[in-house]
């Protein structure tokens, strides 16, 4: 499979899966409209998406800079002023020079560039659009990788911001949100024996005959496991764009291989990435958790993997380089 297949693959997947994400909510919202409120307008589900909407609006706006504070992320112009030795400085301007050569390829606005200080080798990219973008890289990340490797995983995040994944992801995020909002009022309901249906338009629609149990009894199991379903949405989306941006990547420096040798030796630094907190790992380039579900293949591992397995990702990219 091409760059441009493995591309389009991925886009049509990461769709399906938001389309599956919205009918969940919604489903969840007609249930709790027609067995608690008697009603057919979703009003629930209309109250949890705005709530949801809301959060991710300051996180629109300001998420970036929570992410990059909690990471202790330093500007790299102040990391070279502070470099205590010609290698560190040497390094530091190679990351100025590849991530120059990535704006030039992908022609978009030159992305503030960070430099965490950590051993582990991660990187992750920020902001709400290409115009306030931010990339973050560990210092593990320039000791452990050449300069070709450094500049694919750099094409990597570039990818993130020109496909808008953070975005996305702050979309996503509102979902989880009010799914897990319309779950815990769902649960609030049969704690005060609220869990049948009332008069009126409910009970002729969803609330009478044998169709009408089996609908309350997959809404209520569906209602508790809400917060679970949400999640592992919100994983599968996340997972669907690194390979995007694996493949995006790919297409910026015409050199699959570089990024797969790059993964393959940011897996083997297996430690955890400590600065990165676990809010932060769905958009780091690797789990900074260090979580064995990113190690392990089979469906019940990806459920809650934020990322997909690296040798799947790498597999993938010695493909497009037409390389076993």
């Amino acid at each position: 499979m091409n760059i441009l297949e493995q591309q389009a693959k991925n886009r049509r997947r990461t769709v399906l899966v938001m389309v599956v994400f919205v009918a969940f909510l919604f489903f969840l919202g007609y249930g709790f409209d027609v067995f608690y409120l008697g009603t057919d307008v979703p009003v629930a589900g209309f109250v949890a998406l705005l709530v949801g909407l809301a959060s991710a609006f300051h996180s629109y706006y300001s998420g970036d800079r929570a992410v990059l504070a909690s990471s202790s992320a330093v500007p790299l112009e102040d990391r070279l002023v502070s470099a205590v030795s010609d290698e560190q400085r040497l390094k530091m301007t190679e990351l100025a020079n590849v991530v120059d050569e990535m704006v030039i390829a992908s022609g978009l606005p030159r992305p503030r560039v960070y430099l965490i200080p950590d051993n582990d080798p991660n990187a992750f990219a920020t902001g709400r659009d290409p115009a306030h973008a931010s990339i973050a890289v560990t210092e593990g990340l320039l000791d452990a990788l050449n300069r070709e490797e450094l500049q694919a995983v750099v094409a990597h995040e570039m990818s993130h911001v020109r496909n808008y994944d953070i975005r996305l992801m702050t979309v996503v995020a509102a979902l989880v949100g009010a799914i897990a909002l319309l779950g815990d009022w769902a649960f609030r309901g049969l704690r005060w024996g609220g869990g049948g249906p009332r008069r009126g338009g409910g009970r002729s629609r969803g609330g009478g005959g044998a169709a009408g149990l089996v609908f309350l009894v997959f809404w209520l199991v569906s209602a508790l496991l809400a917060p679970i379903i949400g999640q592992a949405l919100a994983m599968m989306v996340s997972r669907r764009r690194e390979y995007l941006a694996d493949a995006s990547g790919a297409e910026l420096t015409r050199n699959p291989l570089a990024l797969a040798n790059a993964l393959q030796k940011i897996e083997f630094a297996a430690s955890p990435t400590e600065s990165i907190k676990r809010g932060t790992a769905s958009l780091c380039i690797a789990d900074p958790l260090g979580r064995e579900s990113g190690r392990r293949e089979g469906a019940f591992a990806d459920l809650f993997a934020s990322h997909p397995p690296m040798v799947k990702r790498i597999a993938a990219l010695r493909e497009m380089g037409y390389a076993r």
